[in-house]
């Protein structure tokens, strides 16, 4: 489907994923969109590449001491892993996709929905305290307040589609938002939109009520 997806991760991101740097809310944006887009996880593969040869001839890097029992404390924690087990069935007509189904435990079915009003529900992903990740269920046609941004916003539509002031965004785009976009999404007419957000600090919303709702939705 990549041929389809018209807006993709820039570098500065597929270099901080490469490299372990992103929060993990942004690091499960990215996982989630390779999966799905062939150009970026190109690009992805040759920042891995890179970082590699960085590694192979990194002579002048400050190698840092192993202790003595550090190979029997790997094999140690290798014994009390898990046992592999077979691989899960492929879902061709999954919502969510592979990165996002193994972390919620499954597909739409697994996501526990919390009505934030107007129709529209959430699901706040558990991840690490840097960065928030949740799912949004926007009904057909529904536009979302309009809103800035005091740091930066990823959206990635998993089901339907939303148009704002940047653009047409279908499944697998995502829109990378600033403090330089303020924008009004809404929601494609012909279904629901399903989309993944990430944010690394509160919106800035300029409407009375979604200031006082901002702060029981997390938002």
């Amino acid at each position: 489907m990549t041929d389809k997806i018209k807006h993709h991760l820039n570098d500065a991101l597929l270099m901080g994923y490469s490299s372990g740097i992103l929060p993990e809310a942004f690091n499960l944006m990215v996982a989630a969109h390779l999966s799905l887009c062939d150009e970026c996880r190109a690009r992805s593969e040759s920042f891995d590449a890179l970082g590699g040869e960085i590694l192979d001839h990194g002579n002048a890097c400050d190698v840092a001491p192993l202790r003595g029992s550090s190979f029997e404390a790997t094999l140690a924690l290798i014994d009390g892993g898990p046992v592999n087990e077979t691989p899960a069935p492929a879902m061709p007509d999954a919502v969510l996709p592979k990165p996002l189904r193994d972390y919620v435990g499954g597909d739409l079915d697994a996501i526990r929905w919390k009505s934030i009003g107007m129709g529209v529900k959430q699901a706040i992903l558990p991840t690490s305290k840097t960065a928030t990740a949740r799912l949004l269920l926007i009904p057909a046609g529904m536009a979302m307040p309009d809103h800035g941004h005091r740091g930066t916003e990823m959206t990635m539509v998993l089901q339907g589609a939303f148009q704002d002031e940047d653009g047409y965004f279908a499944r697998g785009d995502v829109e990378i938002a600033d403090s330089d976009l303020h924008h009004t999404p809404v929601a494609d007419i012909h279904e629901d939109c399903i989309c993944l957000a990430v944010t690394d600090a509160p919106l800035q919303f300029n409407g009375l009520i979604p200031k006082i709702a901002q702060r029981f939705l997390r938002i």
